[in-house]
């Protein structure tokens, strides 16, 4: 029998580190692929709300959330009778007008003239955490504010369901009450180790949809 030699069993270790690695960024892929069709159907599903400050001046960023509360308020009760993603859409764009109208009034009343425009529009957003869910990065229908040149941080949430408003203990009863099913439920409110490595490969793969579709 022939001796092991140093360089043979070097070469057998490289070996298997190779297959691991393949083994991991096939595991790292599929779960992406999956989570990725996950968010595809929850992005159907939900309504972001996405306001945007004229400036980071504190002053700006100040106006900022002066103008979401009262477009917030108002968006929850527009939507509060809405059964689903399809009729809170609906809902939302027979109201755009009186949503700019109040965001305007309360710019106006702090002394301020800027422009402001809403709309509903598709809108990529990143992976973002909130009290009791996360999101995941995608392309997702969104009521957007923007306030001047719109160039300040901004602030995101869900009018639709809405999570804005729900307490952290209550934002899977609200989800599921506005049609999410459990795996989407699951997909946001997993604990950080379950969904940390799925968003990752959620993001690579919207990357990668995204140079395609370039």
């Amino acid at each position: 029998m022939k001796p092991v030699t140093v360089q043979s069993a070097h070469s057998r270790k490289l070996h298997v580190l190779e297959i691991a690695l393949l083994l991991g960024l096939a595991i790292f892929f599929v779960t992406g692929g999956v989570a990725l069709r996950t968010q595809d159907q929850l992005a159907e599903k939900v309504v972001r709300l996405h306001i945007l400050a004229n400036s980071d001046s504190e002053e700006d960023q100040a106006l900022k959330l002066q103008v979401r509360d009262v477009v917030l308020a108002r968006a929850t009760e527009i939507l509060e009778q809405s059964a689903d993603r399809q009729e809170a859409e609906a809902r939302l764009r027979g109201q755009l007008l009186e949503l700019e109208h109040l965001a305007a009034e309360e710019i106006r009343a702090e002394g301020y003239d800027y422009p402001v425009t809403v709309e509903l529009t598709d809108t990529p957003f990143p992976t973002r955490e909130y009290d009791g869910f996360t999101l995941p990065a995608g392309e997702y229908l969104a009521l957007r504010v923007v306030i001047g040149a719109g160039e300040g941080h901004n602030w995101w949430c869900v009018v639709f369901p809405p999570l804005c408003t729900a307490a952290s203990s209550d934002v899977a009863q609200t989800a599921m009450a506005a049609g999410l099913t459990e795996d989407q439920v699951g997909l946001i409110t997993e604990d950080t180790e379950g969904y940390v490595i799925k968003f990752k490969a959620v993001e690579l793969w919207e990357q990668l949809r995204a140079r395609l579709a370039g």
